[in-house]
């Protein structure tokens, strides 16, 4: 160790004994440095023995590592020979798997059964010594036996060939002698055609028909064929006729060519058109995808209804594809002028002419569940904007077609035949009943408008002789119109009207009296008879919900079907009504009159129907109810 340190310390003067000061610092520096030299001494062994002990610890680290090293070395030849044995066992493994799912062609070939082969197999192939003891042997001998035989069929299917050339021979030749006739029949059909046209036997319509329904969809071919049988067996007055694109047809029934390359090539070209383009054409896109699923089939049906009065009922039936459902559309040939009779012009009107004929078929909503849902991807609304473009999907013209859809889930069957013959009968009978009944009405109104309620002599004995109420106006009147009346309400709250029925106005009048008649005629008519409501303007105005009488003569005229129907069908119950209400419009105002008036001298309306009483009971109701042949009114 250096002593500069103890160089640089000021010296101490040590006051007293022992020698002079001088004497005592030297004495005090030597020991100072025998000290220093005593600890550098064993500091440098301290430093020798640590660096000992270092270079010990890392021999002994080192030899730790190789140890180690070592050790890890024997695992890992270890663990390299348990993977090299584990391959082996799976390799062994997928050998004994492929060795035992090994299947012979052999086993694919269907030999005849054991007891079989030795039944008909030669000895000297079944060799039942040597095979019936070892199945290796058996299934050799098997395999032969079914050689032979495939020999012997390979012979036979030679010679049927030989055969079948021969026979293809002859079919061809008398296939070219039929060819040669056939330019001759063809003439003699030709030549036939005004005698099958004078005995009613179309035989060559009927063939080019039946060529063109097999293009006809299902439901359209299951009409056609219901509808044909139908008018042969029960109305030769029915004719079924098909219309449309035949050519369009058949190429609907070829199956589709791939065009998927195509398809992929157009999509990526939208795809690279701008945000503005794309836009600007989603409602044209729309548009396209409505108007294909409303799409139609390129054939349709006609069924013509012909009247005894010469009029036709013209049925247009369609198949809508993509909504599997069927329309109609109607057009009428009347055989007399039916322009005179304004107020009948809703009567043929095609719109609304099949309206309702089953009860509450409206023919507005497709009756098909699944429709619903192929609408919501298209935006439609309702069915009902299509209408007029598309015709009515009625539920009888699915029940014609063999269509059936419940309220559950839609039809996944085919159309059936069975339903359809079980509802032609009755639904060809209300069409027709439809269209006589309109026609009816159509001559009724036509007098009904010039003031004459016309009366059939078999309906003669149901009113007086003498009536002297008249019809003064008849008129038609929209079903707003109706509502805003006030003595009609009673028949709005009872749910006795619907926006679908036809609504009319009729006047009556005698004298300073004028009974007013609200008319609701339902499409089913003569089925549902007319309703009447009444207001009575005279001295005063009444109608039934105030006055007892007015209330009783809507009763006559509304309740008492079976005495005003006449003979059947009953086309002729609106005019006995509209006369029923004028014989009750004289006696309520003959009886009315002799009791308000007092007075004596000439009455207003006297009286000329002759009652047992004016009037019975609190009500003082009137004797409406007419007797024949007796010509007396009595009370009911």
């Amino acid at each position: 160790m250096s002593t500069d340190p103890l160089k640089k310390r000021k010296t101490k003067v040590i006051r007293g004994d022992g020698g002079t000061p001088e004497t005592k610092r030297i004495r005090g520096d030597a020991d100072q440095s025998m000290e220093v030299e005593e600890r550098r001494r064993r500091g440098s062994v301290h430093f020798i023995a640590l660096k000992k002990l270092n270079r010990m610890a890392h021999m002994r680290l080192k030899k730790a590592r190789d140890q180690t090293h070592e050790a890890k070395q024997r695992v890992d030849v270890l663990h390299l020979q348990l993977q090299n044995l584990l391959y082996e066992v799976l390799h062994l493994q997928k050998e004994i798997g492929k060795c035992l799912e090994f299947r012979s062609q052999h086993e694919e070939i269907e030999l005849v059964s054991v007891d079989e082969f030795f039944q008909e197999a030669p000895a000297e192939i079944s060799r039942p010594h040597l095979t019936k003891e070892d199945p290796h042997q058996l299934t050799l001998a098997r395999l032969d036996w079914e050689l032979e035989q495939r020999k012997r069929l390979a012979e036979q299917y030679k010679s049927s060939l030989c055969t079948k050339e021969k026979i293809l021979k002859g079919i061809e030749m008398k296939k070219e002698y039929l060819n040669s006739l056939q330019p001759g029949l063809q003439a003699i059909m030709q030549a036939s055609l005004p005698v099958q046209e004078y005995l009613s036997m179309p035989f060559e319509r009927v063939q080019k028909q039946a060529e063109v329904a097999r293009h006809l969809p299902p439901p359209l071919y299951v009409l056609l064929v219901q509808a044909s049988a139908y008018g042969q067996a029960c109305d030769t007055n029915l004719s079924v006729s098909i219309s449309g694109d035949v050519d369009e047809a058949k190429a609907l029934s070829r199956p589709p060519e791939d065009s998927q390359d195509d398809e992929s090539d157009s999509d990526a070209e939208e795809e690279q058109q701008n945000t503005k383009r794309r836009r600007a054409t989603v409602g044209v896109q729309l548009d396209d995808k409505r108007k294909e699923m409303l799409k139609r089939h390129p054939l349709s049906l006609c069924i013509e209804l012909n009247c005894k009065d010469g009029s036709i009922l013209h049925l247009f039936f369609y198949y809508l594809m993509n909504l599997n459902i069927l329309t109609v559309k109607v057009k009428v040939s009347a055989s007399a002028d039916l322009s005179g009779a304004i107020s009948a012009g809703e009567l043929l009107n095609p719109e609304s002419l099949l309206n309702c004929l089953y009860a509450s078929d409206h023919g507005q909503e497709t009756p098909n569940p699944a429709n619903r849902y192929q609408f919501d991807k298209v935006g439609i609304v309702s069915f009902a904007d299509y209408v007029a473009e598309l015709g009515h999907p009625y539920v009888w013209v699915q029940s014609l077609g063999g269509l059936h859809f419940s309220s559950d889930s839609p039809q996944v069957e085919g159309p059936h035949s069975s339903l359809s013959a079980s509802h032609m009968e009755s639904t060809m009978k209300l069409l027709r009943g439809r269209l006589q009944a309109r026609l009816a009405l159509h001559k009724q109104f036509s007098s009904l408008e010039h003031s004459i309620v016309p009366v059939s002599n078999e309906c003669q004995h149901l009113f007086p002789a003498k009536v002297v109420s008249r019809l003064a106006h008849w008129t038609m009147m929209s079903y707003e119109e109706f509502v805003e009346l006030s003595f009609v309400q009673h028949v709005m709250k009872a749910g006795l009207v619907r926006n679908t029925d036809l609504f009319f106005m009729a006047t009556v009048e005698r004298g300073t009296a004028r009974l007013q008649a609200a008319v609701v005629l339902n499409p089913r008519y003569p089925e549902i008879t007319p309703l009447f409501s009444l207001s009575l303007l005279w001295k005063g105005e009444r109608s039934g919900r105030t006055d007892d009488n007015l209330r009783a003569m809507e009763s006559e005229v509304n309740v008492f079907r079976s005495e005003l129907q006449g003979p059947r069908p009953g086309l002729q119950l609106l005019t006995n009504q509209m006369q029923r209400l004028c014989v009750c419009l004289d006696v309520y105002l003959e009886t009315e009159s002799q009791v308000c008036d007092g007075s004596e001298g000439p009455r207003e309306f006297p009286r000329e129907k002759m009652c047992l009483r004016t009037a019975r009971g609190p009500n003082r109701l009137k004797p409406f109810k007419y007797n024949h042949p007796q010509g007396f009114f009595s009370h009911r």
